[in-house]
């Protein structure tokens, strides 16, 4: 049976794997339980609703699926790619999609670290499948401590024996492979003339070819650039149906920009949710 594969478990996410579902598809959705609805403290503006705080209404939203007979995994997504089908990469193991839809919010945070922005594909990047390839046998760093950090330094090993993993004060979440390096000093800042050159951490100053920044949970953003997803500023690229630029693969929600709340995020996951099942039975 064909599976569309839904990415984050809030409204966009949750409404794109209810309206799957019922025109006849399989469908997942994984993801951790990291919605900003969860934060708000009451909603007052969607149709309907009144005083439901988000925590309940998120919630309202999983039983939903979960009555539908959706499979929601609790996992976090470090990933995305194409092996002869779309496949979500987690901490776990990968799934296998005929359609993708990234419903993971949008990043609302920059990283507080003088120097990041100037050095944008300079020697910063946001994707080591991506650009791991052109720092062979160079020094690498990652900034992050969670499970996603650690998945991007596996991904240079095939590169470089080089890697740093910079914590910045944080603990790492898991063990790290052998031969990868841990620097828990605070980050300061990154430096260099026309590219990045060395980083600077609390009382030394390092030699470093690349950084490849992965700070907490994978974003939309982050899984978009593995595979070749056009974005703009904060958001992922899509049409009047949602899809992006790669074949198969949808966006909705917060990740696509615009006014940043539910009765748009709802909308867009049913509009994403609709044209996946259109695209794997063929009928685009």
């Amino acid at each position: 049976m064909k599976q569309v594969v839904v990415i984050g478990k809030g409204p966009a996410g949750v409404s794109a794997a209810v309206y799957a579902v019922r025109a006849g598809v399989k469908v997942t959705i994984v993801g951790k339980e990291n919605s900003a609805l969860k934060k708000a403290h009451k909603i007052d503006n969607y149709y309907g609703l009144y005083g439901i705080s988000g925590d309940d209404l998120f919630q309202n939203g999983i039983k939903q699926a979960e009555n539908l007979g959706i499979a929601l995994i609790d996992d976090e997504v470090v990933g995305v790619g194409f092996n002869e089908k779309l496949t979500v990469i987690t901490t776990n193991g990968e799934i296998e999609a005929d359609a993708m839809i990234i419903a993971t919010g949008v990043s609302r945070a920059e990283v507080p670290i003088f120097g990041i922005s100037q050095f944008e594909g300079k020697g910063i990047s946001y994707c080591a499948v991506c650009d791991g390839f052109f720092f062979k046998n160079k020094k690498v760093g990652v900034l992050g401590s969670g499970k996603y950090a650690i998945h991007e330094a596996k991904e240079l090993l095939s590169v470089t024996a080089d890697i740093t993993i910079f914590t910045d004060t944080k603990e790492l979440e898991e063990n790290v492979p052998s031969g990868i390096k841990v620097n828990t000093l605070k980050v300061k800042e990154v430096i260099g003339e026309n590219k990045l050159e060395k980083i600077v951490v609390e009382g030394n100053v390092l030699d470093i070819d690349a950084l490849f920044i992965a700070k907490g949970i994978a974003g939309s953003l982050d899984l978009a650039r593995k595979i070749g997803i056009m974005t703009e500023g904060n958001k992922i690229i899509v049409n009047e149906n949602m899809e992006t630029n790669v074949s198969g693969v949808y966006g909705a929600g917060d990740c696509t920009g615009g006014l940043l709340q539910i009765a748009k995020a709802v909308y867009e996951g049913a509009k994403a949710g609709t044209e996946a099942v259109k695209y794997i039975n063929g009928l685009k």
